[in-house]
């Protein structure tokens, strides 16, 4: 859902993509092609494939998905494979995509940690907490995006963005859109860089 607008905000904006994933072909509509965009199929636990996919870029934007169960670890090792690779192909930034949890509360401890944190979120939250401690303690220049619920929806650019912590008001909700726009105009404005970003719709 996410990545699909990845590319189309990037292509949007002039860039070259190269869409990298197990399924990529089939999630990336038609009118997406142009000579601006390469479509790999790959697997991210595989460190060849994803060498492969990342050498010769200038920024990886990761929008890793699985399953809410916490036995899929593709946030989480996936993330780490993606950090290995590029760190061995000497490329620096990445924007990746998380969950809420990953945020801090007011008090300083991560929302995850909150003994009100929705049960069922809790595998895949500490996925995505697992994944920034990997990125954290990487060499890159990262962003991580602590998403609330993701809406199926297109870009309004109407959206608000916090440091480390959710935006006041937080409506809960973003499309899915706006964090595609979030994350491709971070890798040029670099507001961001070695910080957690809390979003919501405005």
């Amino acid at each position: 859902m996410v990545g699909k607008q990845i590319v189309k905000q990037a292509l949007a904006f002039g860039h070259t993509v190269r869409a990298f994933g197990r399924n990529v072909e089939g999630s990336i509509d038609d009118d997406l092609r142009s000579d601006k965009f390469e479509a790999i199929k790959g697997y991210v636990f595989d460190e060849d494939d994803v060498y492969d996919a990342v050498k010769g870029t200038d920024v990886v934007l990761s929008a890793l998905g699985g399953d809410f169960s916490g036995n899929d670890k593709a946030r989480s090792l996936g993330i780490k494979n993606i950090i290995a690779q590029m760190e061995k192909a000497g490329l620096k930034r990445i924007v990746a995509l998380g969950g809420s949890g990953i945020l801090n509360a007011p008090d300083g401890s991560f929302i995850i940690d909150n003994p009100n944190y929705p049960k069922q979120y809790l595998p895949v939250g500490r996925e995505h907490l697992q994944a920034y401690l990997y990125l954290k303690e990487s060499s890159l220049d990262w962003t991580m995006v602590g998403s609330p619920d993701i809406l199926d929806e297109d870009a309004t650019g109407s959206f608000i963005t916090s440091p480390d912590t959710p935006p006041q008001p937080n409506k809960g909700k973003i499309a899915a859109g706006d964090l595609a726009l979030f994350m491709v105009t971070e890798v040029e404005k670099n507001n961001y860089v070695k910080h957690r970003v809390g979003i919501s719709k405005s």
